[in-house]
């Protein structure tokens, strides 16, 4: 799904925050925020691929700067991990004014972390994940060592951080070591997804083991193997981004009752109310969406009936094919069939009845792989015309319509 991004700003804890929202192409299914490392930017690589794989399986996505950073306003020496988790709960409040509070909440390294502390003042959170976070906020300070006693002494000492200089005060450390985020993680109350290296040498997968461990089901570890903390490979990032969009779906795709349950044997079709034709397409355990493109008023974020109808007929023709030559034995490695909808002139259908007005007309184009002769070929295409649906196609159908109770 393609995904389109916009750029916003908000008021954090201290300072207004420059925001970056990542959105589907169709109304989202839900919404997160994604809170990056500490002292980096929303433009770090894991966020950037993170967000663009949830946004593509249909959950926008917010991601920020903290104060004091990328292009937040603010000073990074008035900021603390406790003005973090203020600004993510900021994030959470903008999301819930002006489009829906987050289903997910989702940090790197020290921002996996703040994630953890921030869900309890974030009731709509259903799913929290980290990656390469400490457990222990205070694990940040090992960066600082060479600098703290300066900072001690003289009450703020410039530090460099990854390369850049920072002005750390006291603050920032007496607010680091007070942190206790046991009880926190025990008591999350939400499903958690914990992603970590092994070779990670900035934070050690022992961070990793300890929030696993303290946190209650549900809950999820994948191991990022060779990756470093940064996720500095693409192929890393973009693993990442995978996964996590793969399990958040489980958990924050839809609310609970969103999307009920279809009895067994029938198709339930039911609006969304997202866009004027938006409708969730309920068959036994499967979840589809069903629209109308936008020049005809839909959102396009789904097949149009036409497109159903002539899905069927493509799905129903090539398992036909299928049973039938694997029941003779036939050489047929693989079948694709390719289906068009139009309505056409009767007068110009010259195999119709019909010869006046308008009829339906589904051009039906079956490609057959394989080390078949003529003969083979032929005959498959006479067992097309007898797929379930091509027949009922041709056959009375009656349709009856009553009023639900």
């Amino acid at each position: 799904m393609p995904t389109q991004d916009r750029n916003i700003t908000f008021q954090g804890s201290q300072a207004v925050l420059s925001a970056r929202l990542d959105l589907p192409a169709a109304p989202p299914l839900a919404y997160a925020i994604f809170a990056h490392c500490f002292t980096c930017s929303k433009e770090v690589r894991a966020a950037t691929y993170a967000s663009a794989a949830l946004a593509g399986k249909g959950i926008a996505v917010l991601r920020f700067d903290f104060t004091g950073l990328g292009r937040s306003g603010g000073e990074f020496a008035n900021t603390n991990f406790s003005s973090n988790v203020d600004d993510l709960v900021a994030a959470a409040d903008w999301l819930r004014k002006n489009h829906q509070a987050p289903a997910l909440l989702v940090g790197h390294s020290l921002g996996g972390t703040a994630v953890l502390a921030a869900a309890a003042r974030i009731p709509e959170a259903r799913a929290v994940a980290t990656i390469g976070s400490p457990f222990d906020p205070a694990h940040v300070l090992r960066h600082l060592q060479e600098a703290i006693a300066a900072i001690e002494r003289d009450g703020e000492a410039m530090v460099d951080i990854a390369g850049r200089a920072f002005l750390v005060r006291r603050q920032l450390l007496e607010d680091f070591r007070r942190q206790d985020l046991r009880d926190t993680v025990a008591h999350l109350g939400r499903a958690l997804l914990v992603m970590h290296s092994p070779r990670d040498t900035t934070v050690g997968i022992d961070n990793a083991a300890r929030i696993f461990t303290t946190a209650r089901h549900p809950k999820s570890f994948v191991s990022l193997d060779n990756a470093d903390h940064l996720l500095s490979n693409r192929d890393d990032a973009r693993y990442v981004g995978e996964v996590l969009a793969a399990w958040a779906a489980r958990y924050v795709a839809a609310k609970a009752d969103a999307i009920p349950a279809a009895v067994e044997g029938r198709v339930l079709v039911r609006e969304t109310r997202e866009g004027k034709f938006t409708n969730h397409v309920v068959a036994g355990r499967h979840v589809y969406r069903a629209d109308e493109p936008v020049e005809a008023g839909g959102l396009a974020s789904g097949f149009s009936p036409y497109e159903y109808l002539s899905a069927a007929l493509g799905a129903c023709t090539s398992m036909t094919l299928r049973m039938y030559a694997d029941l003779k034995k036939l050489p047929l490695e693989r079948v694709s069939v390719e289906v068009k909808h139009e309505k056409i002139h009767a007068a110009d259908c010259a195999e119709c009845e019909t010869k006046e007005g308008r009829l339906d007309r589904l051009e039906r184009v079956i490609r057959l792989e394989g080390d078949l002769d003529e003969a083979q070929r032929a005959k498959l295409l006479e067992i097309a015309d007898k797929c379930p649906v091509h027949r009922t196609l041709h056959a009375e159908v009656a349709v009856t319509s009553t009023l639900a109770a």
